[in-house]
């Protein structure tokens, strides 16, 4: 990949943009060329030459350009290009391809480098989240069901929850990674009918320079591979965007258990001094939308008619123009957000002791269970904690002095079991378990970047790529 293509390409914006496309559609000609030739199919210093122009640099983008607008077919224009700058051995470029196989294929090499820089970001959370987790794994807010106050929890424990679902969403990407990198070349149907009968090893051959995986069927009316690729980043941005509108709720006012900090001279509005809006979060709330729209379109593109159809292809090319720097984009500006997150414990607590009495009621409800039975001691608390002015001292001592109970439930009893702060069920080990958990996937994640395979470098000879020996 030339210099200028990969610092373009380094940009979510700017991975599909002519360069990017140039350069990884070459390098798919530069891996078949190889392949080829290894086969004795094309000659070596055919492939060699090939390979020394096929960089954009080399060719010149406008040139590139200019002749895929004349002929309105890029990969014929990719033809003619090379051809005229590499002499005769560009009488051996694009040996029994066919244009989709080379656009199809240059594109999942895109996407696979998109992946990698999600990757990036997706650890950079994890790690974020990890600490966080285990820094507040006691301490204490309300958990909230049907936005009404429930039980004590930490903050660690929510924490963990956002943790383990977005492990989930990572699990699928990593799941259809191997259905989804895998070449499609196999000529102008998929049966590879121009390869004499040496198609599959080229095939192998290809797949391996390019990192990818082979097909039984390479055809060119695959599209659930990239709609696999859309959904599983669809189903991303829905964890990412629940995540990130529950931390939207609890920036409200009335709430403020959480802040972005961002510094003194943000300002939030320039007709009201005292504001200071929430910034990155609904930005993600917003790129997490815009990504989950495009999963309907990708599934649409899947439906080919026959061995091509070329009005799914570009349905599914505009889908993903749109679907995979998307992706990139939110993955890094989800990855922001948890580095600017900062909980307010002073305000969770004071939100837990709202709701007095409330809160902690299922403890002395099972308290007083094992001596009249959950229904019973339930209707009974449910009737009380109605009641105008049911705080804690009264709820307790109306507990306490229950005829049923026999006194088997003491005043300091009723009281104790009444407390929020003490009262939150398994959080701190589940806290610590999701920091864990976030710690490893974080470490697995990077270790998954420094594996993923490189792009085919079309500035090295076939001896420095590593080639197969015949």
């Amino acid at each position: 990949m030339t210099k200028r293509a990969n610092d373009m390409s380094a940009r979510p914006e700017a991975l599909f943009e002519p360069a990017s496309l140039w350069q990884a559609w070459l390098d798919v000609e530069v891996a078949l060329a190889e392949a080829q030739a290894e086969l004795g199919i094309i000659p070596d210093w055919a492939a060699d030459g090939i390979a020394q122009v096929a960089d954009v640099d080399t060719l010149g983008l406008d040139r590139l350009e200019a002749e895929a607008a004349r002929t309105m077919a890029p990969i014929h224009a990719l033809t003619r290009v090379v051809s005229e700058r590499a002499g005769k051995a560009g009488d051996y470029v694009h040996w029994g391809g066919t244009t989709q196989n080379v656009m199809q294929t240059g594109r999942l090499l895109l996407m696979r480098r998109a992946l990698g820089h999600i990757r990036v970001h997706l650890a950079d959370a994890f790690e974020r989240l990890g600490i966080m987790a285990a820094s507040h794994a006691e301490t204490p807010m309300i958990a909230r069901t049907n936005r009404r106050h429930a039980l004590p929890v930490s903050f660690g424990f929510k924490v963990a929850g956002w943790i383990e679902e977005l492990a989930r969403a990572t699990e699928r990407l990593q799941a259809m990674e191997s259905r989804v990198f895998v070449l499609p070349f196999g000529g102008a149907v998929g049966a590879m009918h121009a390869f004499d009968g040496q198609g599959q090893e080229i095939n192998r051959r290809m797949a391996a320079r390019l990192g990818l995986g082979v097909m039984l069927v390479p055809g060119r009316a695959v599209n659930d591979l990239f709609a696999d690729y859309i959904t599983a980043t669809g189903l991303l941005a829905m964890s990412i965007e629940r995540i990130a509108r529950e931390l939207y709720r609890l920036m409200t006012e009335e709430i403020g258990e959480i802040t972005e900090t961002l510094g003194s001279t943000v300002v939030g509005s320039s007709t009201m001094p005292h504001k200071v809006n929430p910034k990155l979060v609904v930005h993600v709330i917003a790129k997490a939308a815009d990504l989950r729209a495009t999963v309907v379109p990708g599934m649409e593109a899947t439906l080919t008619a026959n061995e091509g159809d070329s009005a799914a292809n570009h349905l599914m090319v505009r889908t993903l123009d749109r679907a995979v720097p998307l992706a990139w984009s939110l993955a890094r500006a989800f990855g922001d957000l948890t580095g600017k997150i900062a909980p307010v414990p002073e305000r969770m607590a004071e939100n837990l002791a709202r709701s007095g009495a409330h809160t902690a009621s299922e403890r002395l409800m099972m308290l007083m269970a094992s001596s009249m039975g959950h229904l019973r001691a339930h209707d009974l608390l449910h009737e009380m904690l109605a009641e105008p002015g049911a705080d804690i001292d009264r709820i307790a001592a109306r507990v306490a002095a229950l005829p049923e109970l026999d006194g088997r439930i003491s005043l300091h009893e009723a009281r104790a079991a009444l407390d929020v702060t003490s009262y939150t069920g398994e959080s701190t080990r589940i806290a610590h378990e999701g920091a864990a958990m976030a710690a490893t996937l974080a470490k697995d994640l990077r270790v998954q970047i420094t594996e993923t395979p490189g792009h085919h470098n079309t500035s090295r000879s076939r001896a420095q790529a590593g080639s197969v020996a015949r």
